[in-house]
């Protein structure tokens, strides 16, 4: 076993302070991903500091509808939270479609978003990976890919980003609110997570010691017609091979008026669908409608040796999702 330090915060400040004095810091919350990549020898940071304990754990209702969700809220809580069960289910059948109950007791919001991906060969430290340690490669070009990328991959890296609850928030437009040395920002979960280009090791946009603080989700979409789906090869406790995440709301003379759409299991990022959303907005409410907008979005994949499948689940998901938000108007 590794030696490492440990450094239980106490506020905000504290673990940005320690960040900055200890070497090697990493930010630990619920640890559901970080201690098992430890165990496997794939992150080996030389201190943890603990943010659970932080008075960041509450789920707040804002003027005008939004919702502010603390970053080490548990998964089941916020799964089961009446505002977001209410007004925005999309998000709790995400959750609920993660990992295990009692994972979902550990896990949080913001190490939820933080997670790497579930790729055998980044947790294998026997093979090339160059998310795992650039310039060695990527196995999984020509290796056992079905799992992997069918949009935005590189030649460096076909992972995809495995969570659900980060497919759902994309979908809702939410936000990720920071704080770090240089103060804080937001950043709209759709443009949190990266494509892998010639960096794959960077998963996020987040910059170092920077801390998720909480995750805003906007009045607009709230209470609209909204479902998460997920494909996967068994019904519990499987990472997706493809999700699809969807709001839709439709006028009374048949059209649509809002449209968001995100897919899971398909990048490296939960990949928001602006290509369909363009195309459903002001169309009509149906199948060709739904067929036509998927197809177009899903032009630009590029499947690898073993996951051509995925465009064609990812089509039929997406369509059969979209008709049947459609048919609760």
């Amino acid at each position: 076993m590794k030696s490492f330090g440990y450094v239980r915060a106490r506020t905000t400040d504290d673990a940005l302070h320690s960040f900055v004095s200890l070497p090697d810091a990493r930010f630990l919350g619920g640890g559901t991903n970080l201690v098992d990549l430890m165990k496997l020898g794939v992150e080996s940071p030389g201190t943890l500091i603990d943010v659970s304990g932080l008075p960041l754990d509450t789920v707040g209702e804002l003027p005008g509808g939004a919702l502010r969700v603390g970053a080490t809220v548990r998964n089941s809580d916020l799964a089961a939270h009446p505002a977001v069960c209410r007004s925005r289910p999309v998000l709790a059948q995400a959750l609920l479609s993660g990992a295990s109950g009692q994972l979902r007791n550990v896990a949080t919001t913001g190490g939820n978003l933080l997670q790497r991906t579930r790729c055998p060969y980044f947790q294998d430290t026997g093979q090339p990976c160059n998310k795992r340690e650039p310039g060695s490669g990527c196995a999984a070009v020509e290796g056992v890919n079905r799992d992997h990328a069918i949009l935005g991959h590189s030649a460096h890296c076909v992972a995809t980003h495995p969570s659900d609850m980060a497919v759902a928030l994309a979908a809702l437009d939410a936000e990720v609110e920071l704080i770090g040395p240089g103060g804080g920002r937001t950043v709209p979960v759709a443009d949190f997570h990266r494509l892998p280009g010639d960096r794959p090791e960077q998963d996020t946009v987040i910059r170092p010691g920077e801390l998720i603080t909480s995750v805003v989700l906007p009045a607009a979409s709230a209470g609209l017609p909204s479902a998460y789906r997920k494909a996967r090869d068994r019904s519990s406790y499987a990472f997706a091979l493809v999700s699809v995440a969807a709001v839709l709301a439709v006028g009374d003379d048949g059209l649509i008026r809002y449209a968001r759409l995100c897919f899971g299991g398909v990048a490296h990022r939960p990949w928001r669908a602006v290509t369909a959303e363009a195309l459903l907005v002001g169309a009509p409410a149906d199948e060709s409608t739904f067929l036509r907008a998927a197809e177009a979005e899903l032009a630009a994949a590029e499947p690898l040796s073993g996951n051509a499948f995925k465009v064609e689940l990812a089509r039929n998901l997406a369509v059969d999702t979209l008709a049947g938000l459609a048919d609760r108007r």
